[in-house]
């Protein structure tokens, strides 16, 4: 998808849902907000791109790497040390990993591997975080629960949500893509989910 012509500034503090049909240019999008600071963005993609013979543990850590030195983190892949063990456990605890940590990721379900994702992006501890469609694959009250982690643990969030009630509940703005194209930008406040159906295909 190609966008078309498209202008937008977000600001510090918001948490902006991108919504559309697929094809909309949502993950575009996302990737070129992206480029725009990659030191501060924490990245959760649609394709997880998991190690699949690693453990949760040991996906979830690979966020951690450049805060680290090569032989701490070399350390880390052969015997987790206690501080990485304990930062990564709070983690899994909180997105409701922690009885999988040590399960080779192959071996997860897709929704736990959709979790161990999101972990990889919490354990960055960066100010924006950028999701596509991050919660799609896990029930909604995991949903709901990881969803409302994700802001409470980063200054701006934006992500793109096929569930347009995910997307009014939690972030404070919507923008709806159609065609490569900005057709909605207003505040969740101001909408519901009739003002948001146009934007799908399918309808």
């Amino acid at each position: 998808m190609v966008l078309d012509n498209l202008s937008l500034t977000i600001h510090r503090g918001e948490r902006v849902a991108l919504v559309g049909g697929s094809g909309a240019g949502k993950s575009t999008l996302l990737k070129a907000l992206r480029e725009q600071l990659p030191n501060q963005v924490a990245w959760c993609p649609q394709q997880p791109g998991l190690v699949p013979m690693l453990s949760a543990f040991h996906n979830i850590y690979m966020g951690a790497l450049d805060r680290h030195s090569f032989l701490y983190n070399l350390g880390n892949l052969i015997k987790p040390m206690p501080a990485a063990r304990c930062e990564v456990t709070d983690i899994a605890q909180s997105i409701g990993l922690e009885n999988h940590l040590f399960s080779s990721v192959d071996k997860l379900s897709g929704g736990q591997q959709q979790r161990t994702s999101i972990g990889r992006a919490l354990i960055q501890r960066r100010a924006i975080f950028i999701g596509d469609e991050p919660v799609a694959n896990v029930d909604e009250y995991q949903a709901e629960r990881l969803l409302k982690l994700i802001c409470q643990e980063h200054e701006s969030v934006v992500l793109a949500l096929h569930d347009i009630d995910q997307a009014l509940q939690f972030c404070t703005r919507i923008i709806g893509l159609k065609d490569g194209a900005i057709a909605l930008d207003a505040a969740s406040d101001q909408l519901s989910a009739s003002d948001l159906a146009g934007l799908y295909d399918a309808v």
